[in-house]
Formats: C-alpha cells, sequence, structure tokens
C-alpha cells in the first residue's frame, strides 16, 4: 500500500510554497560523454547552489542505469526547486547557465526539461 503525506499550508504562512518552482531537466547523455559531462557539472553545481533563490539543486543518475552510471549511464536528471518563476527566470538567463548549455552541448542527445508548481 502506498502512503501519501502531503504538507499542510497554514493560512498564517501566505502561498509561500505554492510560490516555489519544481524543475526536472533529464539530459540524454551521448555514448562515452559521461565523465565529461559529470566534470563539467559538478564544476557548476556550486555556483547554481550559491544563486539567490537556489532552494535545491541536486543532479541525479537514473537507477535504471545501474551501479556504473558515473562511467556507463545514459542520463542525469537535475532536480532543482528555486523560491520563485523570477527566480527559475534570472537563474536561466545568467551568464552561467549560457556557459553550461554551451559546454554540455555536444555531449548531450535528447533532453527534457519540466517545470511544476505545488498544488498545495
Amino acid at each position: 500500500m502506498l502512503s501519501v503525506v502531503l504538507p499542510l499550508i497554514m493560512p498564517e504562512q501566505g502561498r509561500g510554497a505554492m510560490d516555489m518552482v519544481n524543475v526536472f531537466a533529464r539530459f540524454g547523455i551521448k555514448p562515452d560523454c559521461m565523465e565529461n559531462f559529470l566534470k563539467i557539472m559538478l564544476a557548476y553545481v556550486p555556483k547554481v547552489r550559491s544563486e539567490e533563490g537556489c532552494i535545491r539543486y541536486e543532479p541525479c543518475f537514473d537507477v535504471a542505469d545501474g551501479a556504473d552510471a558515473e562511467k556507463n549511464g545514459h542520463f542525469v536528471t537535475i532536480s532543482e526547486t528555486w523560491e520563485s518563476d523570477e527566480h527559475l527566470k534570472t537563474h536561466l538567463a545568467s551568464d552561467g547557465m549560457n556557459s553550461f548549455r554551451e559546454a554540455v552541448a555536444p555531449l548531450c542527445g535528447e533532453s527534457t526539461i519540466i517545470v511544476l508548481r505545488p498544488i498545495i
């Protein structure tokens, strides 16, 4: 049986959590490019985490890629949470983000980005 616990937002808290934006950016990594992708990603993560409005920025391996995902994986998904749309927009327009995009473009195949807002 699956049990789901939803956070309760009290009226005195305002919209707060409902203003947050969650992003799931899934990158398909070309064969033999994972090591280079990770090198670029690991250098970039601390910069993003220091940006105003960044609550969470976590690169993750796909469990289906198994224990050797770091060398032979096919996907990396970045799980992000931002305080607001404005913080996300600022991040997406930053010089750092543009540099990251340029650096990883030759290493990536198809990518998917999903942007979600909490319901409650």
